[in-house]
């Protein structure tokens, strides 16, 4: 059986100035390929991929030639349950962005654009920093292997950036065991007090008559 091609997402960013804003965001769609069964070669202008599917049963395979080159010890992945995510920074440091990601100018039916992440040329000033190289584990791609996050981890993702203190959202106004501090249910005292009265057998209940007599007796 011949190999399947996956699905490939992209999207860029660009700078003249800095390295780090400098890069190709890419996500190779292959589920359950576990990282003992692929292959991953990066080059400075070429990428290939192998890799098999435990649960699918099949066999992943994609060889891109990019429109330029890339600083291959300075690009990162991460392999997860779901994809291969890399960030390539681009060798070449410019404002503008690749024209396309591949060397040839011709259309491909697994290749398309990453919404998620693609950002207008003109606008990428104005939107704040995604920061992916850094939130990506490992180090460079030596080899073609080198800088992989664990099977299925998470690629050293700092879970404090994505806000609060590590609360629950909606929790606020929780006390620490859970409950809500607020004394908008606790009982009428003198209503329980009125209501204990009532419940008592007749001959403990004081009539007002009672009362009096037992206060003449006493004087």
């Amino acid at each position: 059986m011949s190999p399947t091609t996956p699905e490939v997402l992209w999207a860029q960013r660009s700078s003249a100035s800095d390295p780090e804003k400098n890069y190709i965001y890419l996500t190779i769609s292959v589920p359950d390929v576990p990282q003992s069964s692929l292959k991953l070669d990066l080059k400075p202008t070429s990428l290939s991929f192998t890799g098999t599917s435990d649960t699918k049963k099949t066999t992943y395979h994609v060889d891109l030639e990019l429109y330029g080159e890339i600083d291959v010890e300075n690009s990162k992945t991460n392999h997860t349950a779901k994809h291969i995510e890399m960030v390539l920074r681009k060798k070449e440091m410019k404002e503008e962005y690749w024209p396309r990601l591949l060397k040839d100018n011709v259309k491909v039916h697994f290749l398309k654009t990453d919404f998620d992440k693609w950002v207008d040329e003109d606008e990428q000033n104005e939107v704040p920093d995604d920061d992916y190289m850094n939130n990506f584990g490992g180090g460079g791609l030596p080899g073609g292997m080198g800088g992989m996050g664990g099977d299925g981890g998470l690629g050293g993702i700092d879970f404090s950036k994505l806000g609060g203190g590590g609360g629950m959202p909606g929790m606020e106004g929780l006390g620490d065991d859970g409950g809500d501090d607020s004394d908008d249910d606790m009982p009428d005292l003198e209503n329980e007090d009125a209501k204990a009265a009532a419940e008592a057998p007749e001959d403990e209940q004081a009539s007002p008559d009672k009362g009096k007599a037992k206060i003449e007796e006493v004087a």
